[in-house]
């Protein structure tokens, strides 16, 4: 499946001064797939080597890192010549082995005409947090669960996404292509990205097997916790991911301790948030005092709300059914609008932003995200149906004068009193499509 980190791949082998570079993510978000069909398609040759599946692999890596040495003993082990510029050095599930992880300095300053590339399940958690790792000797990509372009691109509906790409003004779309993109929308919430999930709707279109997939995804994590942590780290691990789908069904949706487990505090569960957070099984999106650059200098550490990596995986944890899907927009309002909040969160990392902030003023108001983007701040009040209010958004506007007021709801392309609405299936134009047309409030 086409993903849209290939032209960023593409990019970091044609740099002149290229670095190992390490694919980060979640697990089963498409790494090994991604990595695999760009060596096939622009190497001659892919030597692949996972230390998950032969720890014996790390033998090579003991005592002295020599680069040449390493490439010559894989290149025996695995009969196949490792050539620079013509292979692509493809280490797997490296977090098994630091050694292999510490190579990568070596590498860039003793090979550089190697093509090394690494990814491996948990790299959140192991890079930068070992003394031995070489901070700046390696390149980092970020791997995502599959963006609603891209899961429009796998089924077939590519015309689909080039329409909402194509936008220059905030005119509507014909009805005929706005209803058709609101149920592929419906679609995503229930299959969401997960790459074995798309793949066999894609295949299939059968719903229950998709969710049989995205079962065995949840089981996969939760052994994580036990594969990878201690038994008591495990028991927080397992609570805190349980009540995360309840707390997003709730109106007020920041994230509280208390919920989690009875006489439950924040100083016991911090590190395991964290170590979900660092997993990339959840995102964390945080409070600020005031709408100014740089955001993390207003952030609230303890006022917060939590999402899950994947809106089809929320929607396996919460119960969703297939009936849901050919019911209309009452999927868009279900659990409080947790769908809408939980996708716009999704869509907004996949598309570049590193960390999430919401604005809240008392019980006066809500902006449930904002965007710091060049010199400027962009708020955007999320909406899970089609809902004209702006309550929020006002109250921000007279405290702030932003100059770009957003909405994202199910209604189509329009401008509201100077608010930007964009439908919920292109959210992933904001806040550039209203740079762009330069909308002001005031418009």
């Amino acid at each position: 499946m086409k993903r849209d980190l290939y032209g960023n791949l593409l990019a970091w082998k044609n740099l002149p001064a290229r670095k190992p570079l390490i694919l980060r993510g979640a697990r089963q978000v498409g790494k090994t797939y991604l990595l695999k069909e760009f060596g096939r398609r622009e190497y001659k040759d892919t030597a692949y080597f996972n230390f998950e599946q032969d720890p014996g692999l790390a033998g090579f890596f003991h005592g002295k890192l020599d680069p040449a040495l390493i490439v010559q003993s894989l290149s025996l082990y695995s009969e196949k010549a490792i050539v620079p510029g013509r292979s692509l050095l493809l280490f797997d599930e490296i977090q098994n082995c630091p050694e292999a992880l510490n190579s990568l300095k070596y590498f860039q300053e003793q090979a550089p005409e190697h093509h090394v590339a690494a990814a491996g399940s948990l790299l959140g958690l192991k890079v930068g947090k070992s003394t031995a790792f070489p901070v700046g000797k390696v390149a980092f990509l970020d791997l995502h669960p599959m963006s609603f372009g891209e899961f429009l691109e796998a089924t077939g509906h590519s015309g689909l996404r080039k329409i909402i790409e194509s936008r220059s003004a905030f005119d509507p779309l014909e009805s005929a292509f706005h209803q058709a993109l609101l149920h592929d929308l419906r679609l995503y919430y229930y299959v969401g990205g997960m790459p074995e999930a798309v793949a066999l709707y894609t295949e299939s279109r059968d719903l229950k097997r998709v969710r049989r997939v995205q079962d065995g995804i949840l089981e996969a994590h939760i052994h994580d916790f036990a594969k990878h942590t201690t038994k008591t780290e495990a028991v927080r691990l397992g609570r805190i991911w349980d009540a995360v789908p309840g707390q997003l069904a709730k109106e007020n949706k920041k994230f509280r301790y208390a919920d989690v487990a009875k006489h439950a505090r924040a100083r016991d569960y911090t590190e395991s948030l964290q170590w979900l957070a660092d997993a990339g099984l959840v995102l964390k999106c945080h409070n600020i005092k005031c709408p100014k650059l740089p955001l993390s200098g207003y952030r609230e550490d303890d006022a917060f709300k939590i999402y899950l990596l994947d809106v089809g995986l929320l929607g396996t944890r919460l119960g969703l059914t297939e009936r849901t899907i050919v019911e209309g927009d009452r999927l868009f309002s279900e659990y409080s609008g947790a769908f809408a909040e939980n996708y716009v969160a999704q869509e907004l990392v996949a598309y570049g932003c590193r960390e999430l902030y919401y604005w809240t003023s008392a019980s006066q108001a809500e902006v449930d995200f904002i965007v710091g983007r060049d010199d400027a701040v962009y708020p955007l009040e999320v909406k899970a149906g089609a809902s004209p209010k702006k309550k929020s958004l006002t109250v921000y506007a007279e405290k702030f004068a932003p100059h770009i007021l957003s909405r994202a709801t199910t209604m189509n392309f329009k401008k509201d009193g100077g608010v930007c609405n964009y439908p919920l299936y292109a959210v992933s134009r904001f806040p550039d499509l209203g740079r762009a047309t330069g909308s002001t409030v005031t418009d």
